[in-house]
């Protein structure tokens, strides 16, 4: 089978020695090369090549290049380009994890980001860590959601991937185990067809300390992910998911491309695909992109 490696760097930092390194440990094994082509000048490079599995090419070209800081992904040729993106929000398409950010105002930032961070590894059953946090800040102002949003910033290349993606057809979704209040507006600010996300309850302009019901879980995201798959008649190989979480892991393993992003180390070590270099952008140039046809919404 034709498959594809693609080499992604943070911009500038990927050389044609790296290109030479892995070209040459791919042939060791075996592989047939083609010609490489650059997707993007001293970042993203693909590699064509038959004769070897993805996963073996994968370990080769590690192996060869050490300790470098670039991303290595490795699938079959055709497909690449994915009709479905299905992405997490906190700390993926934003770099926080706005549920912290929250509780920075009731001075309980710490404690909470311990319980998330523990939650995202996997430690903690998702639901219960969600709501034993939102019940922290009972009576917290409600102003404190707006002060959250005016400091929250989208992760690099986030507008890149959801635009790039919708101009050539795709179906964008934000699906978040955080807050309405957040992905409504990052999904219009970035272009996302649709966001879904729990609901924090407020009343008389306080937190109540209280999630509406059902939550939106691990479950719910694979859930939502074969729900749109099936109503867009597109099977879940042509599927592409990131986050960096434990509730996100399940649709990432699920999807045709399912990319780890900079992601918890539970996660890591069990998604296919993972980008720890690269932006947001990487998973364009995992489906062919080239830099130059990349736009926003």
């Amino acid at each position: 089978m034709p498959h594809m490696l693609t080499l992604i760097a943070a911009p500038g930092a990927l050389t044609p020695d790296h290109l030479r390194a892995a070209r040459a440990a791919l042939s060791a094994l075996g592989a047939d090369l083609d010609a490489a082509e650059w997707l993007s000048e001293a970042e993203a490079v693909d590699q064509p090549f038959t004769a070897l599995a993805a996963e073996q090419a994968e370990a080769a070209v590690r192996a060869a290049l050490g300790d470098a800081p670039l991303d290595l992904i490795a699938q079959p040729r055709d497909g690449r380009r994915k009709k479905l993106l299905l992405a997490d929000m906190d700390s993926t398409i934003v770099t926080s994890e706005t549920l912290d950010e929250i509780a920075a105002f009731a001075g309980l930032k710490e404690q909470i980001a311990e319980i998330t961070r523990r939650s995202m590894n996997g430690e903690l059953d998702f639901a219960q860590a969600l709501t034993a946090r939102v019940a922290m800040l009972r009576g917290l102002e409600a102003t404190a959601l707006e002060a959250t949003w005016k400091a929250t910033e989208l992760t690099p290349g986030a507008a890149e991937l959801v635009g790039t993606m919708r101009a050539n057809g795709a179906h964008t979704a934000l699906v978040s185990g955080g807050f309405t209040f957040f992905t409504a507006r990052v999904a219009e600010l970035v272009g996302f067809h649709e966001h879904h996300a729990n609901t924090l309850l407020v009343e008389e302009g306080k937190l109540t300390g209280a999630v509406g019901q059902p939550i939106l879980d691990r479950d719910a995201k694979l859930a939502t992910l074969k729900r749109l798959a099936a109503q867009l008649g597109v099977p879940l190989a042509e599927a592409a998911t990131v986050g960096d979480g434990a509730n996100d892991l399940a649709m990432i393993q699920a999807a045709g491309l399912g990319v780890a992003f900079r992601a918890k180390p539970v996660v890591a070590a069990a998604a296919r695909h993972r980008l720890e270099h690269a932006d947001l952008r990487g998973l364009l140039f995992a489906q062919g992109y080239r830099a130059a046809e990349f736009r926003r919404a």
